[in-house]
């Protein structure tokens, strides 16, 4: 039976509605709006929103679904206070408090815009297609480029995607492998560099805790145990040398090669090429953008004298400022100064006029509409998780375990990592609410205690670099001009697979810990980690072995 459209919707709308009578009955009736508080279902949200991403392919309505579920969770099934929560709560104040970001990703795509139009991105291209001769180069180039980027995230992924797609392009990678290589770097550099606005974040979190030494201590005596973060760099370098791709990737990386087909969105590129372009037309703005950028984000944290609160404490102080920087108004100071300074050249060197330059404008704001809009979805969907408590169901489940898994809890704590970020998307707000609990749980003289805040900040990484509503994954998107849902999708076996040999890496750490005791040291924490890249090139030359065998 033939089944009629029409039908089909008036069927979805009249069930949509006896939902909502029946929620706002129970509303009347009095059923308690706070039920779901603190409890499970804090985190079913997130999960439906992600569930439907990968099914769907569809990254839009997916998280607008996840946002109007947990509103509805959160208000009690009233459909007037959902939709209050929605669009007060949700959407507007996302645009509100990342506006900062916004700015910096319309002034960023400006820049690219200018760069692609004078031909910079061209001329780079060119020349690394005769510089990076093999594929392996081309994916080390780019490894390489985003572990110097360390200062932030957001800057790391749309910079090394700017300057590295003419590269990756030229060998025939799709856009979600250039999208995962960017993603697996970005993050992960960033949670083990000590002065990044990820390690601020981390420090001024560990700051005043109960653990004896400072937040920036910790963090650098946390960073040989960082299972997750390191163990992802061997993975890219491996995976590189090996030339092989499992999981969804294999499929991308076989048409790109066969066909030419990188699987990327449709942009301006695709325009004819400017022949005025050099390679110092991408390169200059670029320094310009990473020097000025740098600049920006330590005179907002007063290294100059006073930083944007007005106070005094960090003047003359690097990484004092870099604690106290906010990277919402850090990074669009630079941003500002360097698209001024690029017009200024591009316009100056005669390779574009200054009416072509203005016309870029409406172009590099186009380009960056897509992540914006997802960027605000899943900021959004963050609200509703933090209004129904999801943060006191984890320090729940943490303090059960504590008791009973006390030797285990390094592996414990990644996990639960792993898991809220993912749920939620942030990283530091997943840290942010499991560093003051692992402080809690261990003393301060136990090498646990820096065992457990490494293994919170590696499950962090991890849950955030795969989630589907992670800030730091869509800015991987948008700097490799890929589908978000494709990215998401094809970087998730490989996130998953290190995240597998961490936990176990993590497993014997805690054991190790009841016969090393005090003993426990700087070196034992590098055997550690070089028992777990064995474990990990172990694991790889098995899937590898695997795929070999299938093709027989």
């Amino acid at each position: 039976m033939k089944k009629h459209p029409l039908l089909r919707t008036a069927l979805l709308v009249m069930t949509a509605a006896a939902l909502l009578c029946v929620s706002a009955l129970a509303v009347e009736d009095g059923a308690s709006t706070n039920s779901m508080y603190g409890t499970f279902w804090a985190l079913v949200p997130p999960v439906i929103a992600i569930t439907l991403a990968l099914i769907t392919k569809e990254a839009y309505s997916s998280l607008f679904i996840g946002v109007t579920v947990g509103a509805l969770f959160s208000q009690g099934f009233s459909p007037i206070g959902a939709l209050n929560m929605i669009v007060n709560d949700g959407l507007v104040a996302a645009i509100k408090d990342n506006a900062g970001i916004f700015l910096f990703l319309v002034l960023l795509g400006i820049i690219v815009a200018l760069v692609n139009a004078a031909g910079g991105s061209a001329a780079f291209g060119r020349w690394a297609s005769k510089n990076i001769k093999t594929k392996v180069g081309a994916s080390l180039a780019t490894f390489l480029l985003g572990i110097l980027i360390f200062i932030d995230d957001y800057f790391n992924c749309l910079t090394v995607g700017t300057v590295m797609r003419p590269v990756t392009d030229s060998h025939r990678i799709s856009r979600p492998k250039l999208a995962y290589l960017i993603d697996a770097t970005a993050a992960p550099v960033c949670m083990i560099a000590p002065i990044s606005s990820w390690a601020a974040a981390v420090s001024s979190t560990a700051e005043g805790l109960d653990t004896g030494i400072s937040g920036i201590q910790l963090f650098i005596k946390a960073i040989p145990y960082n299972l997750y973060s390191l163990l992802t760099f061997v993975f890219i370098i491996a995976l590189s040398f090996m030339q092989f791709d499992y999981g969804p990737m294999r499929a991308y990386e076989r048409k790109a090669q066969e066909t030419g087909d990188l699987s990327a969105l449709e942009s301006a590129e695709d325009e004819a090429v400017n022949p005025k372009g050099k390679v110092i037309d991408l390169l200059l703005p670029v320094l310009v953008l990473i020097a000025v950028c740098t600049t920006g984000m330590i005179y907002v944290g007063g290294f100059f004298g006073v930083d944007a609160w007005g106070g005094t404490d960090c003047a003359g102080d690097f990484i004092g400022a870099f604690g106290n920087t906010d990277a919402f108004m850090g990074l669009p100071w630079g941003g500002i100064i360097a698209l001024l300074f690029t017009v200024i050249y591009l316009v100056a060197r005669r390779v574009i006029t200054f009416k072509d330059a203005m016309a870029c404008i409406p172009k590099g704001f186009n380009a960056m509409i897509s992540p914006i809009l997802i960027l605000t979805l899943a900021v959004s969907l963050k609200a509703t998780i933090t209004s129904l408590g999801a943060s006191i169901y984890v320090h729940d489940l943490m303090e059960g375990a504590a008791a009973t898994l006390y030797s285990m809890l390094p592996a414990v704590i990644f996990v639960v990592a792993c898991i809220l970020a993912f749920a939620s998307g942030t990283s530091w707000g997943t840290f942010g609410i499991l560093i003051p609990i692992v402080t809690a749980i261990f003393p301060a003289s136990s090498e646990l205690l820096i065992i457990g805040i490494s293994a919170c900040c590696a499950g962090a990484v991890m849950g955030d670099h795969c989630s589907p509503i992670s800030d730091t994954s869509i800015m991987a998107s948008a700097g490799a001009h890929c589908s978000h849902v494709n990215h998401v999708s094809t970087q998730l076996p490989y996130a998953v697979t290190v995240a597998a040999i961490s936990a176990v890496c993590y497993v014997i750490t805690g054991l190790s810990q009841i016969v090393l005791g005090a003993s426990a040291s700087l070196f034992t924490s590098l055997v550690l980690l070089a028992v777990a890249i064995a474990l990990e090139l172990i694991a790889l030359s098995v899937i590898r072995a695997k795929f070999a065998a299938r093709k027989r």
